[in-house]
């Protein structure tokens, strides 16, 4: 089955929170990568602010040593874990019901070390991104015997990467090429792309929300960020997954109309998950 998916799909899984409802409620959430040559720090914290705003409960930040001075700054509402050694990310990961990892991390057997750890134990949903999906691209056997439930966010050219085919031979039957290697590998693979194709290897879901603005650095990691919020207290299906991409993409479109499109950012995007959420309620109210 191939269908879109629209706003009126999704409004089920953003009803109104009970009066009694606690941060616990809605799940533990982890943004793992950063590293000492790469810029990442404030891409980890807008990822783990992006999930903040997405609904989960609590996020914790887990970055090398090393580039803890660098964030501290720039966290509020988050929690900071420090890594020194595999040791330290076992003790960080075990409470998380969501965990990204990859952004901002560069390539090393060090960090090949850690997924492979936690493909094997961790048992959350687990968003991999960026270059933790380059990390995996000569390793995707690992997926198969993986604990936890998957969600690949490539663009085109990781997707690329990730198949060893050429992006000519995925444009010519891509719904077919991102179908197979979902189900071939045991995942749910969201290809990014103006129109954002959802699967788990059985059934795609199509979406068409966001905008040319949101082609700046940045926007893919608010869309992880998105999805490790919501996986922290969604089920892991395709329709959550799809929703994180629906909430990504409208958020975009305003953003754009604020900022228009040359001059809008990916933290302007963050900032306008909470009118989505909005929207997303009185379509609900309306279509009654």
């Amino acid at each position: 089955m191939t269908k879109e998916i629209y706003i009126e799909d999704i409004e089920k899984l953003f009803s109104k929170r009970e009066k009694e409802a606690n941060k616990g409620d809605f799940g533990k959430v982890g943004i793992l990568g950063g590293s000492i040559n790469y810029g990442g720090a404030i891409k980890l914290a807008t990822m783990s602010l992006a999930s903040l705003r997405s609904g989960c409960g609590l996020v914790k930040v887990i970055v090398p040593n090393e580039i803890v001075s660098s964030l501290t700054p720039v966290l509020l509402e988050q929690t900071l874990f420090p890594y020194e050694d595999l040791e330290d990310i076992k003790n960080s990961i075990k409470d998380l019901c969501s965990l990204a990892i990859g952004m901002g991390w560069g390539y090393n057997e060090e960090n090949l070390s850690i997924l492979k750890y936690i493909l094997e134990n961790f048992q959350g949903n687990l968003v991999i991104d960026a270059d933790g999906l380059n990390t995996l691209a000569n390793h995707l056997e690992m997926l198969k015997t993986s604990r936890a439930n998957i969600v690949l966010t490539p663009h085109l050219k990781e997707f690329s990467r990730l198949t060893n085919l050429s992006i000519e031979e995925i444009e010519k039957n891509k719904i077919e090429i991102v179908k197979s290697f979902a189900k071939e590998n045991c995942v749910i693979l969201l290809l990014k792309g103006s129109t954002t194709i959802v699967t788990n290897g059985t059934d795609v879901y199509l979406i068409n929300y966001g905008t040319p603005g949101m082609a700046t650095s940045g926007s893919g990691d608010v869309l992880a960020g998105i999805l490790a919020g919501l996986l922290g207290y969604l089920d892991y299906n395709l329709l959550s997954i799809s929703a994180g991409a629906i909430i990504n993409g409208l958020a975009g479109e305003l953003a754009e109309e604020k900022n228009t499109d040359i001059s809008m950012i990916a933290s302007d995007t963050i900032s306008c998950i909470p009118d989505v959420i909005k929207k997303i309620r009185n379509n609900e109210k309306n279509t009654k």
